[in-house]
């Protein structure tokens, strides 16, 4: 079996040449310099709607929560999406997760620094969606926390790598149906510490039925957590 530093050669290889050798546009293969995309792709990539539900970003007619979230409150208070996750998005992520396209984690991250907004404005912590260890030693990386890292840089806040462990190695949910999509993620998480109060800032890179994220905020919030906002790359939209 190989070893853990044996299978990160690829990763650290792939984050070598994404500083050192000029990139094609990772959509049109048009010179990019050392950006993942060139301008004219990253401007038409397929930003969410400008009205959302507040807390599952899922379209919505006013500024209020949707009826879905009125009446099925999830346990999260606010999501920030950027993208909707279709083309080139999509395939984006897929590069990112599978390939070792960590230049588009820099793309994606720089997105979120620039687009969050006021986003949790008050939060205490950035805790990146976590991985199983064993998902965790087939990729040899999490997306999440490349997300995560340059967000809570620019923020000034704490990055929590080790307050929540992943307990279940969930099958992907992009095998799913819907039903078992929901079902999935139901006691997969465990803190490790109490909260009293903080606010945290999860951030993942796709959010479907928001059940994985449901799930990370009621362990957040058994634990004392107050506030619990999902910074997404992407949501899928509706019917899932």
């Amino acid at each position: 079996m190989l070893s853990n530093a044996v299978r990160r050669i690829p990763l650290l290889l792939s984050r070598l040449a994404d500083f050192t050798v000029p990139q094609e546009c990772f959509v049109c293969g048009d010179e990019a310099g050392r950006a993942a995309l060139c301008a004219a792709c990253a401007a038409a990539l397929p930003r969410r709607p400008g009205t959302a539900c507040p807390q599952c970003a899922l379209p919505a007619l006013g500024d209020g929560p949707c009826g879905t979230c009125l009446r099925e409150g999830p346990a999260y208070d606010a999501t920030r999406a950027l993208y909707d996750f279709a083309f080139p998005v999509d395939a984006m992520v897929h590069a990112l997760k599978y390939r070792h396209r960590l230049a588009l984690s820099g793309f994606f991250a720089a997105e979120l620094v620039a687009r969050a907004g006021d986003f949790g404005a008050s939060a205490d912590l950035v805790l990146p969606m976590p991985l199983h260890p064993r998902r965790l030693a087939e990729r040899g990386f999490n997306q999440a926390v490349e997300l995560a890292r340059p967000f809570a840089c620019a923020r000034g806040l704490p990055l929590a790598l080790s307050l929540v462990g992943k307990t279940r190695n969930l099958p992907a949910q992009a095998g799913l149906g819907r039903e078992a999509r929901l079902r999935n993620p139901h006691g997969a998480f465990a803190c490790n510490a109490e909260l009293g109060g903080r606010r945290v800032i999860v951030v993942d890179d796709v959010m479907t039925t928001g059940a994985t994220l449901d799930a990370l905020a009621r362990c957040l919030k058994r634990q004392g957590a107050a506030w619990v906002g999902n910074l997404v790359v992407a949501r899928t939209p509706a019917p899932y």
